[in-house]
């Protein structure tokens, strides 16, 4: 009872405060990377060593087309589209400005939810997307962030991309895949390490042996492979397997208070009063939405 206490503890802080510092380290590392050969290195590593170690942990490995066709869907809409180029966009964004705008995921999901399924808004959820939308606003809106053309592009991509982790949690919700969690998870970043090589290659970016790469950047990008990518994963998986599913959403909303206030201690990012205002207003919106009622 004791282990499970604290394997829980340890497993919340895992996707508390692990997956809030990733925004840091991608902004680290993609000042100094191509946007599409850090996510491909990332992703390719992380996905060797996942099925790796379901190899050694005797997962089935063998999956089905249509298995294996949706795990390709999914790493597109999470990982090569979601992921890949939110990376991208931090070239432009503030990485704690870029994880508030993705705290709205809920946001997205509920309207996607409304479309796709007819699901009606209960009573928290529509106050929830009112102050999600008011913090919004407030956050985009502030002249001193809007630095460029440059940062205009990058908050749009970044919706874009919150738009498509949004579906990608519904189609994930209802695609046939594999049972296990840690051989889905591999060959998704197996694809996505490929298709974003691909996609490197096209835009004809400049790939750095990791050899010259800053130690800040070697640094950055192993903790991005083993913490932001295995340990925060698994210990995500684990929590939906012991505690209630809302309880492990509450990530949405700590995640960027720890980005923006990473961002801001060891990148000296601008943290005005609106700011501070708009994420509370925004991430009370998405508390709103993720303690509704499940019917």
């Amino acid at each position: 009872m004791k282990n499970s206490k604290f394997l829980i503890a340890i497993s919340f802080f895992a996707i508390y405060v692990v997956w809030g510092s990733t925004y840091l380290f991608n902004k680290i590392a993609v000042t100094e990377l191509s946007p599409f050969f850090l996510a491909s290195i990332r992703f390719s590593v992380a996905g060797i060593l996942m099925i790796f170690l379901a190899f050694i942990l005797k997962q089935p490995l063998k999956i089905t087309k249509k298995q294996f066709f949706n795990s390709m869907i999914a790493s597109f809409f999470f990982l090569i589209y979601g992921n890949g180029v939110f990376v991208w966009a931090l070239r432009y964004v503030d990485s704690g400005f870029g994880a508030l705008m993705a705290s709205t995921q809920p946001l997205f999901v509920l309207f996607l939810l409304r479309l796709i399924d007819r699901k009606p808004f209960q009573k928290k959820s529509i106050i929830g997307v009112i102050l999600g939308m008011f913090g919004m606003y407030l956050l985009v809106s502030q002249k001193e962030l809007i630095t460029s053309e440059g940062t205009l592009l990058g908050v749009f991509m970044i919706l874009t991309c919150v738009l498509s982790w949004s579906y990608g949690s519904v189609f994930v919700s209802k695609a046939d895949l594999p049972k296990s969690f840690m051989v889905t998870t591999g060959y998704q970043m197996l694809v996505a390490g490929f298709v974003l090589f691909l996609a490197s290659l096209s835009f004809n970016e400049v790939w750095l042996s990791p050899l010259y790469w800053s130690t800040n950047v070697q640094i950055s990008m192993i903790l991005l492979i083993v913490f932001g990518g295995i340990v925060a994963f698994t210990a995500f998986n684990y929590l939906l397997k012991n505690v209630s599913t809302e309880k492990v959403s509450t990530s949405a909303y700590v995640n960027p208070v720890i980005a923006l206030f990473m961002g801001w201690y060891f990148l000296e990012e601008t943290l005005t009063t609106q700011s501070i205002v708009a994420s509370c207003i925004l991430l009370t919106g998405v508390y709103f939405i993720t303690s509704r009622k499940r019917k």
